[in-house]
């Protein structure tokens, strides 16, 4: 069986790319929403994660220079919780 998050990925990314038709953008966004809940897939290997990793991780997309002024304020609340 697929990975749920992979297939979501796949068309979250299929839907941002300029080269593929309305079409295909369409039936991305079909699949999305009546059969991935939207997009928004959870693993069940969530639960596993090593909390200071993802602290780690959080840290990490902070620093980064590339992460959008919006995003790094989102991750500050994310990380104070």
């Amino acid at each position: 069986m697929s990975n749920p998050g992979n297939v979501a990925g796949g068309h979250k990314a299929n839907l941002n790319n300029p080269n593929t038709s309305e079409e295909s953008k369409q039936h991305s966004r079909d699949v999305l929403e009546n059969q991935l809940d939207g997009g928004d897939v959870t693993s069940a290997s969530d639960a596993n994660k090593n909390p200071n990793n993802v602290q780690g991780g959080i840290k990490a997309a902070i620093n980064n220079p590339n992460t959008s002024a919006e995003k790094k304020e989102e991750l500050k609340s994310k990380l104070d919780s």
